[in-house]
């Protein structure tokens, strides 16, 4: 970041906003001017937060209230939270399958839904999501977590369509596997977690897993008032390995 405040005076709100991805995100907008306000089971140390569970709508609809009365009003909306599943369609039981849904993607549209009526009332309006390069690439032992993130995908292009008349943009970052806490405890879970990573970051055309600050400046992009023009795009941001298929020598 460059340290502009073109996001001087703007309120942006970020769930999952207290590590990984959203902690970056958090830090990026702050450096750019705005107001941030984090919204995850956990305080952050740096910013303004309230404990939210995404997964109730009552906690949703009372940390937004929190914000909108902290901050006079809300601009952007980073759906951000989510959590993670591994296994084939035969591995994860129901019980896993509503719980990663009621995360991931409903916890989207209960915030995006608490947002809108202080989105419509704001003059550069954002919402973007995060999903992932699983939602248009087949990976091994990720049903579930892929059709959560697919469905993240499908729910951007149809929210774009249906507000861009209102002139709220919405747009989706898909960010690669990336160097966060959450990957690090996927890899504390493999019998060899050092081969392991080497083995991601082999898979990598850039041979290296993406950074947070790599994806929460994507998100910024995407959220940025100049980019008006700019809804309904999923950006990937995964190192190319969605795009090219490198032979090594």
């Amino acid at each position: 970041m460059n340290g502009s405040h073109d996001f001087e005076g703007l309120t942006v709100v970020i769930s999952g906003g207290s590590s990984g991805i959203g902690a970056a995100a958090a830090d990026a907008f702050a450096a750019r001017g705005a107001n941030v306000a984090v919204l995850d089971l956990n305080a952050s140390e740096q910013h303004w937060s309230h404990k939210c569970d995404v997964a109730d709508d009552n906690q949703v609809r009372l940390a937004v209230a929190a914000v909108a009365e902290h901050f006079g009003g809300i601009d952007i909306v980073v759906n951000n939270a989510g959590i993670g599943a591994v296994g084939t369609v035969e591995e994860n039981s129901d019980k896993q399958w509503f719980r990663v849904l009621d995360v991931n993607l409903l916890g989207m549209v209960r915030l995006s839904r608490a947002c809108l009526p202080h989105l419509r009332e704001s003059k550069a309006p954002a919402i973007v999501n995060t999903t992932s390069i699983a939602a248009l690439t087949g990976l091994v032992k990720r049903a579930l977590y892929s059709a959560s993130k697919g469905a993240v995908h499908s729910l951007t292009l149809a929210m774009a369509a249906d507000h861009v008349a209102e002139g709220i943009r919405v747009n989706c970052v898909s960010p690669g596997t990336a160097d966060t806490p959450w990957v690090q405890r996927l890899l504390e879970q493999a019998e060899d977690p050092a081969a392991e990573r080497a083995r991601l970051e082999a898979r990598q055309p850039t041979g290296r897993l993406v950074s947070a600050e790599e994806v929460a400046a994507a998100i910024v992009y995407l959220a940025d008032p100049a980019n008006k023009s700019l809804t309904g795009t999923s950006l990937a941001v995964d190192g190319g390995v969605s795009g090219m298929r490198l032979v090594r020598k």
